[in-house]
C-alpha cells in the first residue's frame, strides 16, 4: 500500500448540519411542487357549485318554458285594418325579403314580372288561399279580406305593378250598426 495517507480534517459540528440540511433541501423543494401541482389538478376537478347550479337551472327552465302563449282578446273589440305595409311587415317579410321556400323577393321585378302578369286578382286568390309553400293568408287567419288584399298591392307595386289598393268601407259599417241597434232599443 502506499505510505502516502491522506488524512480527513474533522467535521465541526456546522458542517454536518449544512450537509444534512443541503441534502434534504432538494428533495423537499420537489415534494412540494409535487404536492403543489397534485392539488391545483385535484382543484380543477371539483365543479363549482353556483356556476352547476345556474346551468342546471336554466336546462331546467328550458325543457320546461311553455311552447306557445295566450293571448286573451276582446271578441267585441273593433278591429283595426291594417296598411298593406304594416301587413307585410307583421307577416309577410319572413318569407319575401329574403326569398324563403321560392317565394318573390320583396321589390325583385323579376320574381314579380310573371306573378304580376297573372293579374290582382289571381295573386288575391293566391293570399287568401295558398300557393305551393305558401300557407293561407300567410299563415295569420285574422287577417281581413281588406288588410290581404292591400298587402298584395303594397308589395306587387314593390315590383313594378301599378295596382290601387282598395279603400276601407269606414262609413258603411257605423250606418249598418246603428239600424240593427235601433229595432233592439225599441222591442224594451
Amino acid at each position: 500500500m502506499s505510505d502516502n495517507h491522506i488524512k480527513m480534517g474533522k467535521t465541526t459540528p456546522m458542517q454536518f448540519i449544512m450537509a444534512v440540511l443541503g441534502g434534504l433541501f432538494a428533495p423537499l423543494v420537489a415534494i412540494i411542487l409535487i404536492v403543489g401541482l397534485v392539488m391545483k389538478v385535484q382543484a380543477s376537478h371539483i365543479p363549482d357549485t353556483a356556476k352547476q347550479a345556474e346551468s342546471v337551472e336554466a336546462a331546467v327552465d328550458a325543457r320546461i318554458k311553455p311552447v306557445g302563449t295566450l293571448v286573451v282578446a276582446d271578441a267585441n273589440a273593433v278591429h283595426v285594418e291594417l296598411t298593406g305595409e304594416q301587413v307585410f311587415n307583421a307577416v309577410c317579410t319572413a318569407c319575401h325579403t329574403p326569398g324563403a321556400l321560392g317565394a318573390p323577393k320583396f321589390g325583385n321585378k323579376g320574381d314579380w314580372g310573371p306573378r304580376i302578369k297573372q293579374g290582382y286578382a289571381t295573386l288575391i286568390s293566391h293570399a287568401e288561399n295558398g300557393i305551393r309553400q305558401m300557407p293561407a293568408r300567410g299563415g295569420n287567419p285574422d287577417l281581413s279580406d281588406l288588410e290581404i288584399e292591400r298587402a298584395v298591392a303594397y308589395m306587387a307595386d314593390a315590383g313594378g305593378a301599378k295596382f290601387t289598393p282598395p279603400a276601407a268601407p269606414a262609413a258603411a259599417a257605423p250606418a249598418a250598426a246603428a239600424p240593427a241597434a235601433a229595432p233592439a232599443a225599441a222591442a224594451k
